[in-house]
């Protein structure tokens, strides 16, 4: 994988020493409700611990460090401006189950613990395949033109069921499960019965949705780096923040109803940067098809994906709260 074994076993220390330090600090279990500045306060100190790891990067990587602390920013600008679309949909769901804000970051908290596991693995099987296949780099390029033509056509105004969600179901048929919230425990004990909390059933659909939003960022963060360690940093350094950055989206989510449009721009521009080094099999494939493509090699530098995702992202969130406003002041 390029780097030793101690230095992966490290960051993971470090990740669970994080974690453990935002359940000390961030939400107490069921004590009080998170506020927007407390919010606002732990996104600001995830953002620079993130651009701590990034400088260490910077200054210790063994192997082209500016280049890998470029491509560590970009992966982490992928996936946070990504994970932003996705909290969205997890404040949907808290609303379906009729969760507490008080009780959200008990279910935010085991559903990123559990999104750092999925996501590991998705990660190193995906290098894995990437490493042995480097045509798949094609394939996920194309998928995610793809999902980023669908943030362009998806309506807004459909609204799914969650109960629908064929792990919830399956689960429910094997495990008893209570309509009744209790408070912040994801299991009770009833007439004898060990029941299952409403809770605990959003929890299971935050995290077979994460296996969803994983498909979409994963291939993003490939785009831009095909180093493991720099993609697996960059991902989990972005979902570390997000229970502190759902607090703090809660309360303006009304004024980010377009930011699904400069994601969709984000991921066909990435998309377009995975298909533009591939032009070594697009062209054989146009031989064997009959066809002579003569595709030039184009690299698109970090430092201009950088740039850009960057770009993008600030000006639909600045364009959302304009047009918002206005319709707002429009009735």
């Amino acid at each position: 994988m390029g780097l030793p074994l101690w230095a992966w076993i490290v960051f993971y220390v470090l990740v669970l020493l994080m974690l453990v330090a935002d359940l000390k600090m961030f939400g107490r279990k069921g004590q009080h409700e998170v506020n927007v500045k407390e919010a606002l306060q732990m996104t600001a100190v995830w953002i620079g611990v993130s651009l701590v790891f990034c400088a260490v990067i910077y200054l210790f990587y063994p192997v082209e460090p500016h280049e890998k602390a470029m491509e560590f920013l970009a992966g982490y600008l992928i996936e946070k401006s990504l994970s932003m679309d996705n909290l969205f949909v997890f404040l949907m769901l808290f609303s379906f189950f009729g969760i507490e804000r008080k009780y959200q970051h008990e279910v935010l908290f085991w559903g990123i613990f559990g999104a750092l596991v999925l996501r590991s693995i998705f990660i190193f099987a995906g290098a894995a395949m990437v490493e042995r296949f480097e045509w798949v780099l094609g394939l996920f390029g194309l998928f995610l033109l793809y999902t980023g033509g669908k943030m362009f056509t998806h309506d807004e105004d459909t609204q799914t069921d969650p109960t629908q969600n064929i792990i919830v179901q399956w689960f429910r048929k094997v495990y008893p499960v209570t309509e009744k919230m209790h408070g912040e425990r994801f299991f009770i004990m009833e007439n004898g019965r060990r029941l299952a909390t409403p809770l605990f059933v959003a929890l299971l659909v935050i995290e077979t949705t994460d296996v969803a939003f994983a498909v979409d960022s994963i291939p993003a963060v490939f785009s831009v780096s095909r180093a493991p360690f720099i993609v697996l940093t960059s991902n989990i350094f972005a979902i570390l923040g997000l229970r502190a950055l759902y607090f703090a989206l809660a309360a303006v989510a009304k004024y980010f109803t377009y930011l699904k449009y400069g994601l969709g721009i984000i991921l066909i521009f990435v998309g377009v940067k995975m298909l533009l080094a591939m032009n070594e099999y697009i062209n054989a494939l146009g031989t064997l098809l009959g066809l002579n493509l003569n595709m030039p090699h184009i690299e698109v530098p970090t430092p201009v994906s950088l740039a850009v995702i960057f770009g993008v992202l600030v000006l639909s969130m600045l364009l959302s709260v304009v047009l918002t406003r206005q319709k707002i002041k429009l009735g």
